[in-house]
């Protein structure tokens, strides 16, 4: 596995996470819970901005770790 692929695996976990996050934050009625989920979603989210900054870098350094998109 490649170190491109590895990096697209992470930012799609991530992605999934910030997601899941959201979901807990719409789903509870617990203002505190609410609240918290809600920051950690944006952290996770910030986290996601970055790697992707990282992956274009990478990508753009090293075009051998693009990962190629299936044609459709």
């Amino acid at each position: 596995m490649t170190v491109g692929t590895k990096m697209h695996q992470t930012l799609a976990s991530l992605e999934g996470a910030a997601a899941n996050l959201k979901t807990f934050a719409l789903e509870t009625q617990d203002q505190f819970a609410k609240q918290m989920f809600n920051d950690l979603s944006g952290q996770v989210d910030n986290i996601c901005s970055s790697l992707k900054g990282r992956v274009n870098y990478i990508e753009q350094e090293e075009p051998q770790y693009k990962v190629k998109q299936p044609q459709q």
